[in-house]
């Protein structure tokens, strides 16, 4: 197949590209040519700005198109109005921070999605993230009706992934020693191998599959307590967790999700606990935790780098925190 990547430099888009380019599809990447330019210079790459320049992409014919980096409906009505009579097909990866309840388990795919606040506009952040999604899911279906499909992914993790929301947790347990872990040990977490992800979702284009999907994992439920004590093992530690409640942590500033990765209050904890039946029905399959942990602290410790970065705790602020928790105890 030929297949056009939007995107196709960064985390998704490279692992996209990579997975179709060793299944034999021929792949076309589009994007600015600013990040990892040279990481693919053996495919063919062209250059615009999808909120901007589209003229690379006139005049050209693709089977499907691969958009990775759409978070605004003007930039994805935009690409998808550009693309509509140039490809048959177009899957977008959306997110599961579309659903407008986030606080019940078991959402599924027509559960309501959120609706943009009055005067939002098209500004990226905490508050329209979710809803710019959603009304970008409604810009690609307008121009490619019937022949889209949207994929709605939860946590992504596994090697080269630039957020840092995983790599935290193999690289603060291989520290060992006394670990903070957060919130209620029987708490449902959910997250998903980019690698499972593009598999699984250029086997749904290669079928010419269409329709909205929830994509995380794993298969069965997979509790706090299970997920530290597998990523422990994946890289040899064996720390003491010390299992802090969210009221303590609450209080005490620290952001969820971004302050503990995968650590979310039970208010908002539906987005690890999203139904993915449909998913497993169509073939859906995650490698072991172990296996994604392993790889992706590999990955980690080859680059070099700080003890702590970007998401997470840094190891004094755990500290004063494990400290406060053990006085409060005492008391």
């Amino acid at each position: 197949m030929k297949l056009l990547i939007l995107g196709g430099t960064v985390f998704l888009g490279r692992h996209w590209a990579e997975v179709a380019v060793k299944a034999g599809h021929q792949v076309t990447l589009f994007n600015r040519g600013r990040t990892n330019p040279g990481l693919f210079p053996e495919l063919e790459t062209l250059v615009g700005d999808r909120t901007g320049d589209l003229g690379a992409l006139k005049g050209r014919r693709w089977d499907a198109v691969i958009d990775t980096s759409g978070y605004t409906p003007a930039a994805v009505g935009r690409s998808a109005s550009t693309l509509s009579g140039a490809s048959l097909h177009y899957t977008f990866i959306s997110t599961l921070s579309v659903y407008a309840d986030t606080s019940q388990p078991g959402l599924d795919e027509g559960s309501p999605v959120a609706q943009l606040p009055p005067n939002a506009g098209n500004e990226v952040n905490g508050e329209t993230y979710g809803p710019l999604k959603a009304l970008s899911e409604q810009a690609a279906q307008s121009h490619f009706e019937g022949s889209v499909l949207i994929l709605r992914p939860g946590l992504i993790v596994g090697p080269h992934d630039p957020t840092e929301r995983f790599s935290y947790w193999p690289r603060r347990l291989a520290r060992q020693g006394e670990v903070l872990a957060p919130g209620d040990p029987g708490r449902c977490v959910q997250l998903i191998d980019v690698r499972d992800l593009v598999e699984w979702n250029l086997g749904l284009v290669e079928a010419g599959a269409t329709g909205v999907y929830n994509v995380t994992g794993p298969e069965r439920p997979l509790m706090m307590e299970a997920f530290l004590t597998e990523c422990a093992q994946a890289v040899d530690s064996q720390p003491d967790f010390s299992w802090l409640p969210e009221d303590f942590l609450l209080e005490a500033g620290v952001a969820p999700f971004t302050g503990l990765p995968l650590w979310l209050p039970q208010a908002i904890n539906g987005l690890l606990e999203v139904n993915i039946d449909k998913a497993l029905g169509a073939g859906l399959a995650c490698r072991p935790l172990k296996v994604t942990a392993a790889e992706t602290h590999a990955w980690d410790q080859a680059r070099g780098g700080p003890l702590h970065r970007g998401p997470g705790i840094d190891p004094a602020r755990e500290l004063a925190l494990l400290q406060a928790w053990h006085a409060q105890q005492a008391a």
